[in-house]
């Protein structure tokens, strides 16, 4: 299949309710993420996380799609063909 390399953004409105499942996803994708960067404000108790990915279509839309399966949880991204 052909790879694709891409941005995804997600925010997670509710830090304690969801990062723990939110971490648990990631790290199950490893061979997929290139770069991740994480910005928490604790006093708001939200954090936005910026993944720079490369992978097949089934293997983004995999993780994209448990991610976006967890409540608090929010998922955008974006591709372009390797």
């Amino acid at each position: 299949m052909e790879k694709r390399l891409g941005i995804i953004g997600i925010i997670v409105t509710d830090r304690d309710a969801a990062s723990k499942r939110v971490n648990g996803i990631l790290s199950n994708f490893p061979d997929i993420i290139r770069g991740r960067m994480g910005l928490p404000e604790i006093k708001e108790n939200v954090c936005a996380i910026a993944l720079f990915v490369e992978g097949t279509n089934d293997k983004i839309g995999a993780m994209t799609g448990q991610l976006g399966q967890i409540d608090n949880v929010k998922v955008s991204s974006t591709y372009i063909k390797k």
